[in-house]
């Protein structure tokens, strides 16, 4: 009840303050203008450049120069600057995005096993999360669309999009050099350069080079742990014949080298003596190789046809190759070793008609993806004298037409229609096979051996075809204020677990279904004060059906997985940011988010021998059994409370300007898994960062000096439960960064 009394005061004050500036706007101080306004927003989030008021959605934009005064070196910035989401490096990998938001997402990265929150690199659906946590380098934007996106942004958008924008070539040569040196010794080179070529051709380059010793040891090994050793390199030729027709081509490219990261203990082992060691290191044995390299190119044409109508053409293809180990008991014992390999690749094509004028706007468009997702992974069971070989792969071709509009019925009354069919067909390979002796099996390049039993093997094919609608209605309160109401459906495609055991889990063989979502929101957003402050607040409330959630449970036999259609969930909350010009010198921002995140039915599967999640004392009969644990289980990566306070004061130094910005971020409490398991679930935790950045007269070169979580915050991002004597009481941790300093020289051309 207090969490609900805080939620309807935050919404009460955002809307009593916006609604009593609209007479209070005539009487704001003549003072404030010109260098004490805040500066307008345009976003593309409905696929055509708006101003960020006008949008009937709760977006988040930040500039490459916002999120450089933030110390952002990647996309995981977000999750302490944004309302409601959590965007982090997946458990055991560097490179590998986790991320919710509204407590949608997804944890699994396992290939077939969709996300719920879309990815988006110019307009390019990046499917796969493995090499999806992109580092902050030639950035124009990243813009954060909360609530469902699939009208414009396709099946897996269900929880919301983050959209990376790269920056556009200009004109004029230009090239930039900047070096970082920091904390353990962090040493990262950034190279960018562009040029016209003439006759209305333009190319440019980047280049990213980051290399990191680790947080800490693997003590068995000697090698690094949570270093970094990160290159990618970014091309582009952009073409403009005539003023009405351009042309970008772009190809991008990432090789992550670092060292994989092992978990930590947090318990003793049951035998071998081994303990809990600093949170950063770790005892593992199965080796320190990891690479992941993902590519990707594009092709985009745009056409203005009239005054009115532009067509567009985005043709892109990617592919990725990863090759990993994780040793989740974290001791020299192949107690629980899992080394791993995932392929996947995708075409897709996406061409859109968009259209303009005084009264409508929107856009049709039909897309077409073409992607394929693969991988094989050893679970070594020592204590089981077992290797089990899991692998297969998922095929999908993905269909799709889609229209957003809006049109003005009255100067200030506005009605915006859209919607998406959504055609996918899916064929899967699945197999798991034990084989015995617990060292690799030939899939992983151990020695060839016969099968010891056949688990899993079987092959299918099926199509999910989905409408999803949306509606909203807009109102202009004033010049400067806009309220809305929408409604919208998202969908999340169905598929197969590719962990499954058919003898343990025999349903395992039919999938599970898509999962869908009913989303309201109402906002009221714009600007106060004669435009000193600009603000976004809203209040949304989510109906889930069929919520796939992907579970592990210690059997006998060894792990049985299972992915659900759980059953249904209500998700409700509220969210507000806000941007200030406090004084010429001085600005500020806050962003505030609540989420009240429960299931209705959770309808399990729990296999025999397992124990039963509503009595541990008994044992689930043979045959296994469905359970609704929903009042036992909640939402992981979802903290009720979100928040982030800034302040970015500026003054002249020296000739050049200064500009000093602290930031503090604020967690609440969240589960790591839907089952709460206290030894992993993180508490509530606060970040402090601190950057300044210097500029010289004339932008000609920039000094930064970053201090991030400068309190020295221990956090769990997440973890694992093997917590039994079969694997050696492994129950594992990860963590996020500790205190780091680093300082930058950035040399303009």
């Amino acid at each position: 009840m207090t969490s609900m009394w805080k939620a309807a005061l935050l919404a009460g004050a955002a809307w009593t303050a916006a609604a009593t500036a609209v007479s209070a706007q005539d009487a704001a101080p003549a003072a404030a203008q010109g260098d004490l306004q805040v500066e307008q927003v345009v976003v593309t989030a409905r696929r055509r450049e708006e101003n960020l008021k006008d949008v009937p959605v709760a977006v988040s934009a930040y500039s490459g120069e916002t999120l450089a005064r933030q110390g952002g070196a990647d996309i995981t910035v977000l999750q302490q600057t944004t309302p409601n989401i959590t965007v982090q490096t997946a458990r055991g990998s560097n490179s590998t995005l986790i991320s919710y938001i509204r407590g949608i997402g997804q944890q699994d990265p396992l290939w077939g096993y969709e996300p719920g929150v879309g990815l988006y690199v110019d307009d390019v659906y990046v499917y796969r999360p493995q090499g999806a946590v992109l580092d902050v380098f030639d950035v124009e934007r990243v813009e954060v669309l909360r609530g469902p996106q699939g009208t414009l942004y396709g099946r897996n958008t269900i929880g919301g999009a983050i959209k990376y924008v790269t920056k556009r070539l200009g004109d004029e040569p230009q090239a930039k050099i900047k070096g970082t040196y920091g904390s353990y010794n962090q040493t990262d080179l950034l190279v960018s350069a562009q040029t016209p070529i003439g006759g209305g051709l333009s190319v440019g380059g980047a280049y990213a080079l980051y290399k990191r010793d680790g947080f800490g040891k693997n003590l068995t090994t000697g090698a690094e742990q949570y270093n970094k050793d990160v290159q990618a390199i970014r091309l582009s030729a952009e073409y403009k014949p005539t003023d009405d027709l351009f042309f970008r081509l772009a190809y991008d490219k990432v090789e992550d080298d670092s060292n994989p990261r092992h978990g930590h203990r947090e318990l003793p082992t049951l035998t071998g003596g081994y303990k809990v060691l600093d949170v950063y290191d770790t005892q593992a044995g199965l080796g320190d190789k990891n690479s992941v390299v993902t590519e990707g190119v594009s092709l985009t044409g745009q056409y203005d046809a009239t005054d009115h109508l532009t067509l567009k053409s985005i043709t892109a293809s990617r592919k990725g190759h990863t090759k990993t180990v994780i040793d989740f008991d974290g001791t020299p014992l192949p107690t629980l070793d899992v080394p791993a390999k995932y392929d996947d690749r995708s075409f897709s094509q996406e061409l859109q008609a968009v259209y303009s004028d005084e009264n409508v706007q929107g856009v049709f468009g039909l897309y077409y993806m073409n992607s394929q997702a693969s991988g094989e992974f050893d679970t070594i069971a020592g204590n089981l004298g077992l290797a089990i070989a899991d692998g297969g792969k998922v095929s999908t071709q993905s269909f799709a037409a889609f229209f957003d509009f809006s049109a003005n019925l009255t100067d200030k009354f506005k009605v915006s229609l859209g919607a998406r069919a959504t055609r996918d067909h899916k064929r899967s390979n699945t197999f798991r096979l034990f084989y015995l002796g617990a060292t690799p099996t030939p899939f992983q390049g151990g020695a060839q051996r016969p099968i010891l039993q056949t688990r899993t093997n079987y092959s299918a094919t099926t199509t999910f075809s989905q409408f999803t609608p949306r509606l909203s209605a807009s109102y202009e309160l004033s010049d400067d204020l806009n309220t809305y109401v929408s409604y919208s459906k998202g969908f999340k495609s169905g598929g197969w677990d590719m962990r499954g055991d058919a003898l343990i889990t025999p349903q395992t063989v039919n999938g599970y279904q898509p999962e869908t979502v009913d989303a309201y929101e109402t906002g009221l957003k714009g600007y106060l004060f004669d435009r000193r402050v600009s603000f976004a607040s809203a209040a949304f409330l989510s109906k889930y059906k069929g919520q796939q959630v992907s579970t592990q449970v210690v059997v006998p036999s060894g792990i049985a997985s299972s992915i659900d259609n759980a059953g249904a969930s209500t998700l409700y909350g509220v969210e507000f940011e806000a941007k200030a010009k406090l004084a010429a010198s001085l600005s500020g921002s806050v962003a505030l988010g609540y989420i009240h995140a429960k299931y209705d039915t959770f309808n399990r599967f729990v296999p025999a021998g397992a124990p039963n999640p509503l009595n541990p004392s008994q044992v689930i009969p043979a045959g296994g059994q469905v359970v609704n644990v929903a009042d036992l289980y909640g939402f992981q990566n979802t903290p009720e409370w979100t928040g982030n306070v800034s302040l970015t004061w500026t003054t002249d130094v020296a000739g050049g300007l200064l500009a000093v910005t602290p930031m503090v971020s604020y967690r609440d409490s969240y589960q790591q898994f839907e089952q709460p398991l206290p030894l992993l679930d993180q508490k509530a935790f606060t970040l402090v960062d601190l950057t300044a950045i210097w500029t010289a007269p004339g932008g000609g070169y920039k000094l930064s000096l970053t201090g991030k979580n400068l309190t020295d915050e221990r956090y769990r991002t997440g973890g694992y439960n093997f917590g039994v004597a079969t694997y050696n009481n492994s129950v594992i941790g990860f963590y996020g960064p500790p205190r780091t300093v680093s300082a930058s020289v950035e040399l303009a051309f």
